[in-house]
């Protein structure tokens, strides 16, 4: 499994690893302790994983959390997305930088979103099922989400939403988010 820095996100990486093909399939390795070790991450401060299905169209974005935040590891087991992050640590070099990825079930690469960054995704295929491995428990509390459609991120999502949670159709833009941040 090969890891490589997400340069437009200080932080974040790119797990891509190397499945195995032949006539019944392929079999691939999609968490690797060493690897995730290599990059200076904690294997072990991985406490949760999650799994969304999504059907195409379907907009999941953008979230983080407040307080500490949350990292994690994000990837496609089933179909293909279009994934967005969004550095909003004012503390970082790469501070309201984006970077968009496709991942999808052919090459099941991970990708890792540090504490502090928006995320989210588009399901591009019919059915897409997205797996999270999550560093804390998930408090509602702390849930925290920005517009998808934010003139000012301007993201350049590939289909017209179909659907999406009435939370993330009603959330603030990042100005606003970024306002009450502040307070």
């Amino acid at each position: 499994m090969r890891a490589t820095e997400v340069p437009a996100i200080a932080g974040a990486y790119l797990f891509e690893p190397t499945p195995y093909a032949d006539e019944r399939g392929f079999f691939s390795r999609t968490f690797d302790a060493d690897a995730v070790r290599s990059v200076g991450l904690d294997p072990d401060a991985f406490v949760q994983d999650s799994l969304s299905r999504s059907v195409r169209g379907v907009v999941r974005a953008l979230h983080l959390r407040s307080g500490a935040g949350e990292s994690k590891m994000v990837r496609c087991s089933y179909g293909r997305i279009f994934d967005v992050v969004v550095d909003l640590r004012a503390d970082s070099p790469t501070y309201r930088n984006r970077a968009f990825f496709e991942l999808s079930d052919e090459t099941q690469a991970t990708l890792y979103i540090p504490a502090g960054c928006a995320h989210g995704f588009q399901a591009l295929t019919e059915t897409a099922d997205t797996s999270y491995r999550i560093d804390r428990p998930h408090d509602p509390a702390e849930d925290v989400t920005i517009a998808f459609d934010d003139p000012e991120l301007a993201i350049p999502w590939p289909l017209p939403v179909t659907s999406m949670s009435p939370r993330d159709r009603e959330a603030p833009s990042l100005a606003e988010v970024l306002k009450q941040r502040e307070k």
